[in-house]
C-alpha cells in the first residue's frame, strides 16, 4: 500500500511550491495574493479555467480595493501562479465555498473534494489547514479521511482551522491587521499553523482548539445576524406605528450604552446569512434565539417584495396604468459586486416572477452585465422609474437627484444620512 501511494505521488506532482491554496474566490485569492507579497511562492488550485486564465495574466475576476495590484505584482514577480490541479508543497489552504442544502444543512463535500485533491500528495511535516467556514467537528472529520486513505502519516501531519474574519470592500487591510484565532487538533498544530500565519499576518493570533475556532466562526457570524434581526424587526413595528426608523435608531443610539445596527431588506452574503444555519443545524433545540432571529431576516425579504407590489397596485389604481419601477442595487451590502445570497437579487427575481410584463430598470453599479437580469445606468433608472425602490445603500446613489414626483421605497436608508 505504502507503495501504491509513493507511485501515486509520483504521477500527480513533480514541482513544488511552498503554499497550495485550493480555492481562488473572494477569499481564497486575497489571501493567495497576500502571502505572495511577501515572496512566498503560492500555487493556487480553482476548478474555473477561466478563472484560473485570468489570474495567470495578472488580472482579477472579482472586484476587491487593492486587490488587482497585489494579483498582478504577485504574478509579475513569479510568486503566484494558477491552476487547475495542485502541486506538492509543504502548506496547504482550503478555502473553498460551504453552501447548505436541503433544510438548512451545512455542505462540506467541497471542503472534502478538496482534501481529497492533495492526499495522494501530502508527506510527513506537511500544515494543512481549513479557512472555509465549517460546522463544528469538520477539522476532526477532515483529518480522519486524510488518515483513512493515508494510514502511513498518522499523527505526522499539523491541521488546523482558521476562519477568515474579513470584510469585503476592506479584505486586503483586514487580513493583514485582524486577529486570527487559530485551532490546531493538538498543540503542535495549534503552534505551527500560528507560525505560518505570522509571516503575512500583523494582527494577534489567537491559540485554541479546532472545535472551538470552528464554533468562534459561526457564533461571530451569528451574533451578527441576530443584532441585524433585530433592526429589521424594529424597522416592521415602525412602518405599522408611523415612526421614521432611521431617525428612531439614531436617537437611541444616543444612549450611551445602546448601538443598534441600521436595517435593511434582509441579510445576504457567504457568512452572516448561511453560518447560523451551521449552529441550528446540529443544536435545533436549543438556538431559539439564532434561529429566529434567520426568520426574521428571511422573512424581511419577502415583506420588502410585497412593499413594492403594493405600492405599484396603489399606483395602477391612482394612475389607471402600470408605473415602471426601478430597483436600486442586487449585491449583499454596499459598494461591493458580490451577489452570493443577496436579499436584494432575492426581492427582484420575486418582483419580476410576479410581474414578468412590467417595465423595470434593474440597477447594479458593481457589475457590467448579469446571467439573468438586464442591467440599466442608475442615473437613467432613477430618472425614467415612477416607482424607486433602494434596495442596496450603494454610495453611487447617495448624490441622486429625485424629481418630487417619484415615489420612493428606502429599505436600506440611502436617503436617510
Amino acid at each position: 500500500m505504502l507503495k501504491e501511494k509513493k507511485n501515486k505521488t509520483d504521477k500527480i506532482a513533480m514541482t513544488q511550491s511552498e503554499v497550495v491554496m485550493i480555492g481562488l474566490g473572494y477569499i481564497g485569492l486575497p489571501t493567495a495574493a497576500l502571502i505572495a507579497s511577501n515572496n512566498i511562492q503560492v500555487h493556487g488550485v480553482d476548478i474555473n479555467q477561466t478563472v484560473v486564465d485570468t489570474i495567470n495574466k495578472g488580472q482579477i475576476h472579482i472586484i476587491e480595493p487593492e486587490l488587482d495590484v497585489a494579483v498582478a505584482n504577485a504574478v509579475k514577480m513569479g510568486y503566484l501562479k494558477a491552476a487547475t490541479t495542485p502541486i506538492i508543497a509543504k502548506n496547504y489552504l482550503i478555502v473553498v465555498p460551504t453552501p447548505f442544502k436541503g433544510k438548512n444543512e451545512p455542505d462540506i463535500s467541497f471542503v472534502e473534494a478538496a482534501t481529497m485533491g492533495v492526499i495522494p500528495i501530502l508527506k510527513e511535516g506537511d500544515l494543512f489547514i481549513i479557512e472555509s467556514t465549517s460546522p463544528i467537528g469538520t477539522t476532526e472529520k477532515i483529518k480522519n479521511l486524510i488518515y483513512s486513505e493515508r494510514p502511513e502519516l498518522k499523527d505526522l501531519l499539523h491541521i488546523a482551522y482558521c476562519p477568515e474574519r474579513v470584510l469585503p470592500g476592506n479584505v486586503m487591510h483586514e487580513l493583514v491587521h485582524n486577529d486570527r484565532v487559530i485551532g490546531g487538533i493538538d498543540e503542535k498544530s495549534t503552534l505551527i499553523a500560528a507560525q505560518f500565519y505570522a509571516r503575512f499576518v500583523k494582527g494577534k493570533l489567537h491559540h485554541t482548539n479546532a472545535k472551538t475556532a470552528e464554533m468562534c466562526k459561526l457564533v461571530e457570524n451569528s451574533s451578527r445576524d441576530v443584532q441585524i434581526a433585530f433592526a429589521n424587526e424594529l424597522s416592521l413595528i415602525c412602518d405599522k406605528a408611523g415612526i421614521n426608523t432611521w431617525e428612531l435608531i439614531n436617537l437611541a443610539n444616543k444612549h450611551p450604552r445602546v448601538t443598534i445596527l441600521q436595517p435593511g431588506c434582509g441579510v445576504g452574503g457567504h457568512c452572516i446569512a448561511v453560518d447560523p444555519y451551521f449552529i441550528a443545524a446540529d443544536y435545533p433545540l436549543e438556538s431559539k434565539i439564532i434561529s429566529a432571529a434567520r426568520e426574521v431576516n428571511n422573512y424581511k425579504s419577502f415583506w420588502c417584495a410585497e412593499k413594492v407590489q403594493t405600492a405599484k397596485l396603489a399606483y395602477e389604481l391612482k394612475y389607471g396604468k402600470k408605473p415602471s419601477i426601478a430597483l436600486m442595487g442586487l449585491a449583499f451590502k454596499p459598494n461591493i459586486d458580490d451577489l452570493r445570497e443577496s436579499p436584494a437579487k432575492y426581492i427582484a427575481q420575486k418582483i419580476l416572477h410576479n410581474d414578468n410584463n412590467g417595465e423595470y430598470f434593474i440597477v447594479e453599479p458593481n457589475i457590467s452585465e448579469h446571467k439573468v437580469f438586464k442591467l440599466s445606468n442608475y442615473i437613467e433608472a432613477a430618472s425614467s422609474a415612477d416607482i424607486i425602490v433602494f434596495l442596496v445603500n450603494h454610495k453611487e446613489f447617495k448624490n441622486l437627484e429625485i424629481a418630487s414626483d417619484k415615489i420612493i421605497l428606502d429599505f436600506c436608508g440611502s436617503l436617510n444620512e
